[in-house]
């Protein structure tokens, strides 16, 4: 049967339903991110089904047209997340891809980003440039864990703990996440992600995002927020104050995290993504993981062979200018620079 492509016009249960079937799908394949993207962001949402010749549903493609006139225009899935691409049959897949392509290309789209976790029988250049870092859990057995850590890494875990910090975990820690990610990301010299996203991630998700946040004297000094599918949670974002980092409270709230996830069963934790050799690398790897690479599928139009990053040369100037704003400042305007950043 010949598979064909159209937008998607059925409703949330069907998508997730098949979502849920297929190799190689994430949260961020979910439908409820396209009234994130769209509340949030303002961005249009084009997503993409391929149906057989009984209209059975047998692929689909999340897309989200990012554009500025700074940044330049992306067709992304998915932007500001990890994963994306398209989900299916190999065939649904390559004429998902193929309608993709066309459309970027009477667009005059800068960059086609398809991020997938796994290789895609498609004919499109793909990109190793970020990896993702894994650990393997001993489901239900958190002391079994813990035995398996690097003497050094318990250790790291122990100081916080001696000094008093405890970590804390609930929908109601959004506040306080966003309290210390806005000042790291501030610190960091990059735009910080609204306060709305995570809000709106709460209210979307409130079954499958994880806010934990740790307190040193009821002050929260380190942050992080992830999501579970299947058997495996995600980190997707964490931060930690930099004044702080003698305590290393982002070594306990990582290994809080852990064992949260394999107390609920999961049987794998996923540390992000990351740049390969990098110092955040280096940090994931102490924790005995593993590197996963990912395949990012790209069609580009000469302009841009990736998303923006501060570290462009055209960029530098960027984060050492950011680094200087009051953080009030800061938080006002990154939020306008950071919706066109996919």
């Amino acid at each position: 049967m010949t598979a064909q492509v159209e937008l998607f016009a059925g409703g949330a249960e069907e998508w997730n339903r098949f979502v849920r079937t297929r190799t190689g799908w994430t949260h961020s394949h979910l439908w409820e991110w396209r009234s994130v993207m769209e509340r949030v962001f303002g961005h249009r949402c084009i997503y993409l089904a391929s149906r057989d010749e009984r209209g059975c549903l047998v692929g689909i493609l999340p897309l989200v047209r990012v554009r500025s006139r700074v940044f330049g225009h992306y067709l992304v899935s998915m932007p500001f997340l990890n994963y994306g691409g398209p989900l299916g049959t190999d065939e649904a897949v390559r004429r998902l891809v193929a309608d993709a392509a066309e459309r970027a290309r009477k667009e005059r789209v800068d960059l086609l980003e398809l991020r997938s976790r796994v290789p895609l029988d498609v004919e499109l250049p793909v990109s190793h440039r970020k990896i993702s870092v894994v650990l393997d859990l001993p489901s239900r057995n958190p002391d079994q864990l813990w035995r398996s850590l690097d003497a050094k890494v318990r250790s790291q875990v122990r100081r916080p703990q001696k000094e008093g910090v405890s970590v804390l975990f609930g929908l109601d820690q959004v506040g306080s996440f966003f309290e210390v990610f806005s000042r790291h990301m501030r610190d960091l010299g990059t735009p910080t992600q609204p306060r709305a996203l995570f809000e709106c991630i709460a209210e979307r998700f409130p079954d499958s995002v994880w806010f934990g946040c740790a307190y040193l004297r009821s002050r929260p000094i380190a942050c992080g927020c992830g999501f579970r599918w299947g058997e495996e949670f995600e980190m997707t974002w964490a931060s930690a104050l930099r004044e702080q980092s003698r305590t290393a409270a982002n070594m306990l709230l990582y290994w809080a995290f852990m064992e949260r996830a394999t107390e609920h069963g999961f049987t794998l934790f996923n540390f992000g993504r990351c740049s390969p050799g990098s110092g955040t690398h280096v940090f994931k790897r102490q924790w005995g993981s593993r590197d996963m690479p990912l395949w990012w599928y790209q069609q580009s139009a000469g302009r841009r062979v990736a998303t923006p990053s501060p570290h462009d040369g055209t960029l530098s100037w960027g984060p050492r200018l950011w680094k200087r704003l009051p953080l009030p400042v800061a938080n006002f305007l990154g939020p306008r620079v950071v919706r066109c950043i996919p």
